[in-house]
């Protein structure tokens, strides 16, 4: 597997380089001398932004140079920094002063100002140090390298002449292009477990027969793949015996084993050769951060706000499997080893992490059911689909990307079709705070009450699927939003887009819990009227376990009425009395036009608007009226004329 030139890396057009160091030390005439491939006899103090041209290096990617004074750091200085792609910071071989200064303030500088870009540290006019004190750049930078992790590399250079001029731009072009540090950790010396994840996966796609090896057959598709051009024999054996030598089991009988797949990378990038791996991940199509771009996500983007996306029948049957061949003791669980495995060849575990590590139905001992599984990258797909296409192909779903998953038909068809094709429904769980909104949610992924309160932050979701009358199963997500998040939720027109139905659980003892609800549920329905987003909604008065608030249920009957909506559904989480809610809130979204709430304000606006339709169409039938019967007289008229 040799390090061959790499294609033009990633779909970056530029990469921005700024020169900054003490004054004197080379600067100007470090870049003047890159850029015409001669000494200059004279340049000014400060170059304008100089251009290298696509075809200066390999990777074919242009490299715009910006010059700077030497003063302190401000102001133009400042502003350039932070923009940069890459630093290069100078010091003058023959002035040992400067490479302190380096140290001593402009390293700390650009932390200070948090410069994420990488620095190349090149010392010049390397022609102008005593040949009677030798240095080692080794031991000379070593200890300064060891301390500012951020330096990527450090030659000397001499602009005179022009021994090793182009390689500080090359080695700042190549560190934006082909950084270290996303791949390799200098400290332990070893690849980190994001690049190990990432070449666990490409390695697991280039076995072919799956036997824990790469043959030659399997090593050389690998290599036309990534390099365009295959090992000759000699090469193959030569790279058995490399790894062999310093890693035993990095090759077995049958071929190179992950293990030595892993080494051979390790000793590119600590020959300074990352291009090679980077090569290797982006023909794979990882970017940067060591996850798969865009361009290969093809998920829909042209949706209505009122559209959803789901899973595809067989990405949910790709899921199973996976689920399945994990689950080795057939318990129908998996618990977080287990977890883990199964994501080795993706950047983390989705699952570990908010908001669906606390989402989903599981075990008493904490691992998560099939059920919880599949909710839980349902719950995924609807929030994030680009996540979720992301880690199925992580997973090594080999169907087509883009028939992963479906877009449900617009919410207002199906509310005039009166009916829903759709298998997973998001739920908004609205309601004051200490209203039983934590409780109710408990209690629809299995978990037993808890008398303890404590006040939910920011929004959660709960996932779950419901058995239905034939066998079928719909996914129902439920959405609980803080009080103290109502405002900022539905500051977007179009908030109740996304959304099924909406449920508005108070205290059913509390006579503020009960306002507060209501006070919500108007609020919602105006919303929904405004914007033409109106969702089905049902009331819920909880914690029926407690001595009512009896003019709650009163005006519960005058509110209802009002609106067009269903009494408030009883219920208890502490008894375990649910009285059937969670099937009542999915059949209130599989009918879509039902249980929507109307003000009297809109029912006056939709009354109006029918008048004007009924209108317009009688106007159009009494024209058309009109129109027939001015033709049938003219059609009289030219046949009486004729006839005379």
């Amino acid at each position: 597997m040799p390090g061959a030139k790499s294609p033009p890396a990633g779909v970056r057009t530029g990469v921005r380089v700024v020169v900054a160091g003490e004054r004197y030390t080379g600067k100007s005439s470090l870049i003047a001398a890159a850029a015409s491939e001669s000494f200059p006899e004279s340049v000014p103090h400060v170059l304008p932004p100089t251009r290298l041209p696509a075809d200066f290096f390999p990777d074919r990617v242009p490299i715009t140079i910006i010059d700077t004074s030497g003063l302190e750091i401000k102001g133009r200085l400042i502003e350039e920094l932070k923009r940069a792609d890459a630093v290069v910071l100078t010091y003058a071989c023959d002035q040992p002063q400067t490479l302190g200064r380096l140290c001593s303030f402009w390293l700390e500088e650009l932390r200070r100002l948090q410069v994420k870009a990488p620095v190349v540290v090149v010392g010049c006019k390397l022609d102008l140090r005593d040949e009677n004190e030798p240095v080692s750049l080794e031991h000379l930078m070593g200890p300064i390298m060891q301390r500012y992790r951020e330096i990527e590399t450090c030659i000397e250079c001499s602009a005179v002449t022009l021994m090793q001029v182009p390689d500080a731009f090359y080695f700042a072009q190549r560190a934006v292009l082909h950084p270290t540090t996303p791949l390799f950790d200098q400290e332990s010396q070893s690849l980190r477990p994001r690049c190990v994840r990432a070449l666990r996966r490409i390695f697991i796609l280039c076995d072919r027969d799956m036997d824990g090896t790469l043959n030659d057959e399997e090593l050389n598709e690998f290599q036309v793949k990534c390099f365009n051009a295959p090992l000759q024999p000699e090469e193959l054996i030569g790279v058995r015996r490399v790894v062999q030598e310093k890693k035993k089991d990095g090759v077995n009988d049958l071929g190179l084993t992950f293990e030595g797949f892993l080494y051979l990378h390790s000793l590119f990038i600590e020959k300074s050769r990352p291009e090679t791996t980077w090569t290797v991940l982006r023909k794979f199509g990882y970017n940067d951060d060591l996850k798969l771009r865009d361009d290969f996500l093809p998920v829909p983007v042209k949706r209505a706000p009122d559209q959803s996306i789901e899973l595809a029948p067989e990405a949910v049957d790709f899921l199973r499997r996976m689920f399945q061949l994990l689950d080795v003791d057939n318990h129908g669980a998996l618990h977080s080893a287990e977890l883990d495995e199964l994501f080795s060849t993706a950047p983390e575990n989705p699952l570990s992490q908010d908001p669906f590590k606390n989402a989903a139905e599981r075990t008493s001992q904490g691992h998560l059911t099939l059920k919880g599984f599949l909710s839980e990258w349902a719950l995924m797909t609807l929030l994030n689909p680009k996540d979720s296409l992301a880690n199925l192909l992580y997973l090594g779903y080999g169907g087509n990307p883009s028939s992963a998953f479906r877009v449900t038909r617009k919410r207002t068809v199906d509310r005039k079709k009166q009916q829903t094709e759709r298998n997973v429904f998001r739920c908004l769980v609205l309601g004051p705070d200490n209203s039983g909104k934590s409780a109710l949610l408990n209690s629809f992924l299995g978990r037993s009450f808890l008398s303890n309160y404590d006040l939910t932050s920011g929004e959660r979701y709960a996932a779950n699927t419901i058995d239905q009358l034939g066998g079928t199963k719909k996914t129902l997500i439920l959405q609980e939003i803080p009080e103290d998040g109502v405002k900022q939720f539905f500051s977007s027109k179009e908030s109740l887009a996304a959304c099924d139905v909406a449920i508005f659980v108070h205290d059913g003892s509390d006579e503020l819990s009960w306002k507060k609800s209501t006070e919500l549920l108007v609020e919602v329905t105006r919303q929904g009227e405004e914007s033409g987003f109106g969702i089905p909604c049902l009331l819920v008065a909880a914690k029926d376990d407690l001595d009512p608030y009896h003019m709650a249920v009163q005006d519960s009957v005058k509110v209802c009425q009002e609106l067009g909506v269903q009494a408030p559904i009883r219920v208890s989480m502490k008894l375990g009395e649910v009285n059937n809610l969670f099937h009542r809130i999915l059949i209130a979204a599989e009918c879509p036009h039902l249980n929507i709430p109307e003000t009297q304000t809109g029912k006056r606006r939709k009354n109006f608007r029918k008048l004007i339709n009924h209108s317009l169409l009688f106007m159009s039938v009494g024209a058309a009226v009109a129109f027939v019967g001015v033709a049938a007289f003219r059609a009289y008229a030219a046949r009486k004329n004729t006839s005379s």
